[in-house]
């Protein structure tokens, strides 16, 4: 059976990391945190998710504990987000140009990248494998996808992960598949990794959380989905973290919050007849001078 490469972070390329995930899928990066981040990740997540109430049904994992809205809980998880080795894969696989017409011109238009899903998740002794899944489903995603991927996700370890505590069950290949192949249990391989490593995979991978079958271990991780800007978040990003919030964060963490309209021209706010990119409204809009957001094309806007 295939099992996951398993790359060093601190000798691995990005390039590496995506042909890992072109032939498999998944990739396993260890040391992928810098012990301060996995420290300050423990730090302000494992407390929260031990008040957390478990799930309520067998998806969600009825001794499975879950806490979303990171970026409300830990500023460590911006460093998650932008790791060297994760963001530009991601955009490898989510930022794939199309060619379209506007007007007499055949221009390339890409969309940008999103953090879609945010969620720390303890998995607890007596719980069941969960069931098989592509998390790109919530996007109606269709497969093969031909490279052009909705989602690419990140699961860091906050305890070490094995074959007994719940580490994330892979189906390696798996995202080549079509449509129609049912994922079989006995396909898949555990992620076992150390606590500071990390799973990348694709949203076209086939995935669930394994079962803990030990006596008195909580299985521990934290991680994020960067998403096609084209598609909507999975999590409510704008209810889930208060506009103070993310105005606290850098630019390029407010961005891949959704704060911005992108290249593709999605998710704009109207102001004054000006169809502009909402970072404006993080920063005050008294003195501004205002472009719309689609003031560099030929023709800005259907009328």
């Amino acid at each position: 059976m295939a099992e996951l490469a398993r790359l060093s972070a601190g000798a691995a390329s990005v390039g590496g990391v995506v042909a890992a995930l072109e032939r498999d899928g998944g990739v396993i990066v260890e040391r992928f945190l810098s012990p301060a981040t996995l420290t300050g990740l423990r730090a302000d997540l494992l407390p929260r998710l031990e008040n957390q109430a478990t799930g309520r049904d067998r998806f969600s994992g009825h001794r499975t504990r879950r806490l979303s809205a990171l970026f409300a809980h830990t500023r460590h998880i911006a460093e998650v987000a932008t790791h060297p080795l994760y963001l530009p894969a991601a955009k490898h696989f989510v930022c794939r140009p199309r060619d379209v017409w506007v007007g007499e011109q055949l221009r390339p238009v890409a969309a940008d990248i999103r953090i879609g899903v945010t969620q720390a998740i303890q998995i607890g002794p007596g719980q069941a494998a969960q069931p098989l899944h592509r998390d790109d489903t919530v996007f109606l995603w269709r497969h093969p996808t031909g490279g052009r991927e909705g989602r690419v996700q990140v699961l860091c370890a906050i305890s070490d992960f094995t074959a007994e505590n719940g580490g994330t069950l892979v189906i390696p290949g798996s995202h080549l598949w079509d449509d129609e192949r049912q994922p079989l249990m006995s396909e898949t391989v555990p992620t076992v990794m150390k606590a500071g490593s990390a799973l990348i995979f694709l949203g076209s991978t086939f995935h669930a959380g394994g079962a803990n079958v030990t006596a008195g271990e909580w299985r521990a991780a934290a991680g994020l989905a960067l998403d096609a800007s084209n598609v909507r978040q999975e999590e409510n990003m704008y209810l889930a973290l208060r506009p103070e919030v993310v105005a606290g964060y850098p630019e390029e963490i407010q961005r891949l919050l959704g704060w911005s309209a992108g290249t593709n021209h999605m998710g704009w706010v109207e102001v004054d007849g000006q169809m502009i990119d909402p970072i404006h409204l993080l920063r005050g809009l008294e003195g501004a001078t205002l472009k719309g957001v689609g003031a560099h094309r030929p023709e800005s806007a259907s009328a």
